[in-house]
């Protein structure tokens, strides 16, 4: 069970800390609420562009790495479509230079026309390097323009063209910062070798004199029910052949969100899965095949993805998926396949809590969400599902109508 105790101070700000006197070391992780869905659909890539301007320095830090080296800690940051973190691990004893740091540039980031340009240069590199000139990098962009035709997930984190990036100007980043990067808009957790009343004497000393502001209205579009199929052909340029199938799901707090992960695992998790077994190991149609979900704050996509193996058709594939889909609707799993999916769920969530740093990002990412508790209680959640969940399901999810494919095809 993991103790541990929050409190917000007069400006919004929610702090969360968790005492662990097992470690030399603490973490303090920031969750900004902002993610790839709040952005304009004509300046897309934004909030990753923030997660790179973040580091560009700020008002009394003018290189963020050089304190964090010389305080013997490390620091990173990633950004998804919900939300946005940054965190530092320092030795304990100097875990005050993360709410120096932190602080510092959640009221006055360093916002220049050098800057900006630089990290921009930066994101439309990454852009071509992970999207355009990697096989199969421009899945997202396909299938979530698929899955989502109204949603701002309709475009991927990494934006839906680097023209978008490229005419970002001054005002619009600074409205951006000014909109999003503010203290009622933030979660921050700290993990490790601290007292939590120390802990609550640094965030009044360094973040209580941030001034809140007026967040935005977000209104994001419930998506209308998908009535028929929706299919994608992408031909040449590829080093092999592949299949995507998505599906949209329920959100991240929906109530067959522990049932629809089960399934994933069902299918691909580990060599004794069921994609694995009959198509990749038996059938020998796939030289790689995975199932997963992206468990977001509104409805969801569950994914399934197979490279093909020489001499197999895109159709023959598509049809074998199909049929080990069918087979969950159709028939029961046995109680030791759910059950043993379990045990490995388990073993994620635990091994998860294990590391300090991780701690601070999943207390910041529960309390987003509003479901603090669950990072005690949701193994409680997976043990409830039984065999007819995964059934019902099943037969809810995976039908042809709600299916979005996509086909890289040789020629």
């Amino acid at each position: 069970m993991l103790q541990y105790h929050s409190f917000t101070l007069s400006n919004g700000l929610r702090f969360i800390v968790h005492e662990d006197d097992s470690t030399p070391m603490a973490a303090l992780n920031v969750l900004y609420n902002v993610g790839a869905r709040d952005e304009h659909p004509e300046h897309t890539g934004m909030a990753h562009l923030f997660e790179h301007l973040m580091f560009s320095g700020s008002a009394n830090i003018k290189n963020i790495d050089l304190p964090v080296q010389n305080g013997g800690g490390e620091n990173n940051a990633f950004t998804n479509n919900d939300n946005t973190n940054f965190h530092e691990i320092f030795p304990a004893r100097n875990i005050e230079l993360a709410f120096w740091i932190e602080a510092d540039r959640m009221q006055h980031l360093n916002v220049t026309p050098k800057t900006l340009n630089t990290q921009k240069k930066v994101v439309v590199e990454e852009f071509k390097e992970t999207t355009l000139n990697e096989p199969f990098g421009d899945v997202w962009h396909h299938l979530s323009e698929m899955v989502y035709p109204t949603h701002p997930y309709r475009w991927p984190v990494i934006g839906l063209k680097p023209e978008h990036i490229e005419k970002c100007n001054l005002d619009l980043a600074n409205d951006f910062y000014t909109r999003f990067y503010r203290p009622n808009n933030a979660i921050v957790s700290v993990v490790g070798n601290v007292k939590t009343a120390d802990m609550c004497a640094l965030a009044e000393k360094w973040f209580g004199s941030i001034p809140a502001v007026e967040m935005p209205l977000r209104n994001y579009p419930k998506e209308n029910e998908q009535l028929e199929q929706k299919r994608k052909v992408i031909r040449g340029g590829h080093p092999a052949e592949a299949i995507y199938i998505a599906f949209r799901m329920g959100s991240r707090l929906s109530p067959d969100f522990y049932t629809t992960d089960l399934i994933s695992d069902i299918l691909s998790s580990g060599q004794s899965s069921r994609l694995y077994q009959n198509l990749l190991k038996k059938k020998r149609m796939f030289n790689s095949i995975d199932a997963f979900i992206s468990g977001t704050i509104d409805d969801g996509m569950f994914v399934i993805e197979g490279k093909l193996n020489d001499g197999i058709t895109l159709a023959a594939a598509e049809k074998a998926i199909w049929e080990e889909l069918d087979a969950l609707k159709n028939t029961e799993v046995e109680e030791y396949e759910l059950q043993k999916n379990k045990n490995q769920v388990e073993s994620a969530l635990v091994f998860s809590e294990s590391g300090t740093l991780n701690k601070a990002i999943n207390l910041c990412f529960y309390e987003s969400i509003g479901q603090l508790g669950l990072i005690n209680t949701e193994m409680d959640e997976y043990n409830k599902v039984t065999v007819a969940d995964i059934q019902r399901v099943a037969i809810d999810l995976f039908q042809v109508d709600k299916s979005c494919i996509v086909w890289y095809a040789l020629d």
